[in-house]
């Protein structure tokens, strides 16, 4: 995004955290696209039949934002970063609903040649990543804010840098240890 773009961004994320309803008209069609990107950058690793599209989990999280009140908006990183919290707890609501519902929750009695091949695997996946991610919080809570917004917001080094207000080697490095702190702690 141009830096006179970002700059709009962030002036009318500020105009509507003070109570400009215009302002939140302007910038929906600022920041839609992109988070329309981010939703689908996820979804692009999920399982396969997952009933979740792009623009639903777009639409939600914008929706959950909307409804946000009283957020000191500090420029458009960290509105993504924010969007990236609400996609990642949505997509992680959404597969700990599943895996209930798999394990007996509103369940209809079906002939099991009826039953359709369903996999969890990566429901399962997002579930112990999530736990691993709160695991990793209470330890270093950076360290996973950089995996959050890295990997579930697709923020970029410099982007998460800006939020996180430290220095890109510090998000790099955060990220290498993040990593490998979530790799044995899942294995």
């Amino acid at each position: 995004m141009p830096a006179n773009e970002s700059a709009e961004v962030t002036r009318l994320l500020r105009a509507w955290a003070e109570g400009d309803a215009s302002a939140l008209e302007r910038l929906t069609p600022l920041v839609y696209a992109e988070l329309r990107r981010r939703a689908h950058n996820y979804l692009r690793n999920e399982r396969k039949g997952h009933t979740l599209q792009t623009t639903a989990l777009a639409n939600e999280a914008w929706l959950r934002l909307v409804d946000l009140t009283r957020v000191d908006w500090k420029d458009r990183a960290h509105f993504f970063a924010v969007a990236a919290q609400l996609m990642r707890h949505i997509l992680v609501d959404g597969a700990r609903s599943r895996l209930r519902e798999k394990r007996g929750g509103a369940a209809i009695r079906v002939d099991f040649d009826q039953i359709p091949e369903i996999s969890t695997g990566r429901d399962n996946e997002l579930v112990a990543v999530d736990d691993a991610l709160k695991a990793l919080a209470e330890v270093d809570s950076r360290k996973a804010q950089v995996i959050e917004l890295r990997f579930f917001g697709g923020l970029s080094v410099q982007e998460t840098a800006e939020v996180l207000k430290v220095s890109e080697q510090t998000v790099l490095r955060d990220w290498r240890l993040a990593r490998s702190w979530l790799i044995r702690e899942m294995s």
